[in-house]
């Protein structure tokens, strides 16, 4: 795949995670405007990650045998439409339709990531993975940015019209621009198995182990960013919708890690990164904490996390699309589900933390997130992390012991 087809997946990745991300900075007037009362607003970002949720289970094992360029088309004219809906919502329960609509869809996301690296070379897909990776990395944290700045101008309303039109626009171009994919054969004497991502997967350690990190990992990234705008808009800060969407930018050092994190995969250092990146992100939240008292620290605290987070998300990624070349779509959507679970819960907890004990008792959170993805790292030892099963393998830090080929030579 050449670099501006990576790119164009990359912005398209970015416009359709920005659907269900973009209500982060305006948050508060937007559940103001709608009626919703401040302890549950955390459930206006939630209600997209249930809707993504629906879409993994339903939507994504689609991308195994259909035509993925069309896919992608069809689901971001569809999130527009939901999008459309959340724009002009005159009462909340509508627009919350509109989220669970645009959530849903929004998964167009799994289906490009699974074409990126079905058309890639063995050797370059964890570049592929890392680049259009960056673009979900922009699109969460860089909406933030955008948001802030249009939600002045135009108010919360606008944004979503504003990503209505760019989702129409790419649904557009896709089709034009994506080149035909050549579905890889099963080997002699095995059918093509096509299965809902859950079905068979949860017997398969390696899937397991890299789905409940992901739903530690994206609960404690969900802890920061839904509930960041709610300390900042108050004392001491007071800070406007703009002004709190500039965070984003320090997030956008995550971008960075996700493209440097594939590299890292190609070359084997998949499981040491993730262990490396887990400490990190343990530790960045004793920087987040101090957001009563530095602004400074917090954005370092922020890097941190980012780097952490997308670091891990795009080994899990490399890792299991090399260990199930044949259901890329199947795997991605089923190690997503966790990565929305993870998300709905630490966008919900975050704000009814803030509520009852302040931005100390959402820092908590956080932290305890993020430690629980570090011991299920730990627990599952350097073959569970990497290869799925608890023996030695002769290659710890690759998937290739997890292939058919080389099982023969683990040593128990």
């Amino acid at each position: 795949m050449d670099a501006w087809r990576r790119a164009l997946l990359a912005v398209v990745c970015g416009v359709a995670v920005a659907s269900v991300y973009a209500a982060q900075p305006v948050l508060e007037p937007m559940a103001r405007d709608l009626g919703v009362p401040a302890r549950l607003s955390g459930w206006i970002v939630a209600t997209g990650q249930l809707g993504y949720l629906a879409g993994l289970v339903l939507l994504v094992p689609l991308g195994d045998v259909a035509d993925r360029r069309r896919l992608i088309a069809a689901h971001l004219a569809v999130t527009a439409s939901g999008l459309v809906l959340v724009a002009s919502a005159p009462v909340a329960w509508v627009a919350f339709a509109g989220f669970a609509v645009a959530g849903m869809f929004a998964v167009v996301v799994q289906t490009a990531v699974a074409y990126a690296a079905s058309v890639s070379p063995p050797a370059e897909r964890g570049r592929t993975i890392g680049v259009v990776t960056s673009g979900v990395v922009a699109g969460i944290l860089g909406a933030r940015v955008v948001t802030g700045a249009l939600a002045e101008v135009w108010g919360w309303r606008g944004v979503y019209a504003v990503l209505a039109v760019l989702s129409l626009a790419f649904a557009a171009l896709v089709p034009a621009f994506l080149a035909p994919e050549e579905r890889p054969r099963p080997p002699a004497g095995r059918r093509r198995v096509v299965a809902v991502p859950l079905g068979g997967l949860l017997g398969q350690r390696l899937f397991l182990t890299r789905g409940l990190i992901a739903f530690f990992l994206f609960a404690s990234f969900g802890s920061l960013w839904s509930g960041l705008s709610l300390p900042l808009a108050g004392p001491p800060w007071r800070l406007g919708e703009s002004q709190i969407g500039l965070f984003g930018l320090a997030g956008l050092a995550g971008a960075l890690g996700a493209a440097r994190a594939g590299r890292w995969a190609d070359a084997g250092r998949a499981s040491r990164v993730t262990r490396a990146a887990l400490a990190l992100l343990v530790l960045s939240w004793a920087a987040i904490a101090q957001l009563p008292r530095s602004l400074w620290l917090l954005a370092a605290g922020i890097v941190v996390l980012d780097l952490a987070v997308q670091a891990v998300h795009v080994s899990n990624q490399h890792l299991l699309t090399a260990a199930y070349p044949e259901r890329t779509s199947a795997v991605i959507g089923g190690y997503m589900v966790f990565y929305s679970l993870g998300s709905a819960l630490g966008a919900a907890a975050t704000t009814a933390a803030f509520a009852a004990w302040g931005w100390a008792g959402s820092s908590l959170l956080g932290a305890g997130f993020a430690a629980c993805a570090l011991a299920v790292r730990a627990a599952g030892g350097p073959c569970w992390g990497s290869c799925g099963r608890s023996i030695s393998c002769p290659a710890p830090s690759s998937a290739s012991c997890c292939s058919p080929s080389s099982a023969g030579r683990a040593r128990p």
